[in-house]
């Protein structure tokens, strides 16, 4: 299945192992809530290297989705310098942002935010609509990325017609279309069952494995154990940062 998501030359692999993808500096992030100012982030540092798989875990309002968020370029820090693969993104305006996510990152959230309307191959394609590819190319593409997560058998169902944890599949497929560098998954198993929740996780090692970095959200410890390397926030600072 690697081989259909990541496309990389081994000598490009080899080159890029142990290389910075992602490194914070110094990242505020704050809100006003009335007269009291909340800071989501509190001077947070963190380097992710190439080929890494972290997970992001702590207790609901730690910090966890906003440290996503700025990540993924969904959002900017107050104050503070990211780098993503050398430059510094943390001042990019809205547009800038949208390009380097869409030329970078794959996204996968807990629910899924698959379009009801269409079929699976049809949201799967959805982000080559948006990179200018044409329509025969953009469903053999998402063709292949639904094979290579278990569902080529599904091409023509639509989300309504699946099990949670195919949708999730679907999801992830749509993450890889393009494959980006970079998977982004946000509580990725936070509404399936036990069974479904080890298959996404097993995909995700594939991935992993096949060359993609990989950043999670999971409030669950036997998911966040499936990882190489945990990041546990609290009150917006980053508490400690253990690889396994």
């Amino acid at each position: 299945m690697a081989a259909v998501w990541d496309h990389r030359r081994c000598d490009e692999m080899e080159e890029a192992v142990m290389s910075t993808v992602i490194e914070l500096k110094d990242i505020v992030k704050t809100y006003v809530m009335g007269d009291s100012i909340v800071h989501a982030l509190d001077h947070v540092d963190v380097i992710i290297e190439f080929g890494e798989f972290t997970s992001i875990m702590g207790p609901s309002g730690s910090g966890k989705s906003t440290m996503m968020n700025i990540l993924g370029c969904l959002d900017r820090p107050t104050s503070g310098e990211y780098y993503l693969d050398g430059k510094e993104i943390a001042g990019y305006n809205d547009d800038e942002l949208a390009r380097t996510r869409n030329a970078k990152i794959g996204f996968v959230f807990q629910n899924f935010n698959l379009l009801s309307r269409l079929t699976a191959q049809e949201n799967v394609a959805l982000p080559l609509i948006y990179a200018g590819v044409e329509e025969d190319e953009r469903m053999e593409r998402a063709h292949q990325a639904l094979v290579a997560v278990g569902l080529g058998d599904r091409l023509d169902h639509k989300p309504m017609e699946m099990s949670g944890g195919q949708r999730q599949r679907v999801a992830i497929a749509r993450a890889i279309v393009n494959n980006p560098a970079i998977i982004m998954a946000d509580e990725p198993t936070g509404n399936l069952d036990t069974k479904s929740s080890y298959e996404v996780m097993d995909i995700f090692k594939s991935m992993n494995d096949s060359g993609k970095t990989v950043v999670m959200v999971t409030h669950e410890p036997d998911i966040a154990e499936q990882t190489k390397r945990i990041l546990v926030m609290r009150d917006g600072k980053l508490m400690s940062d253990e690889r396994r």
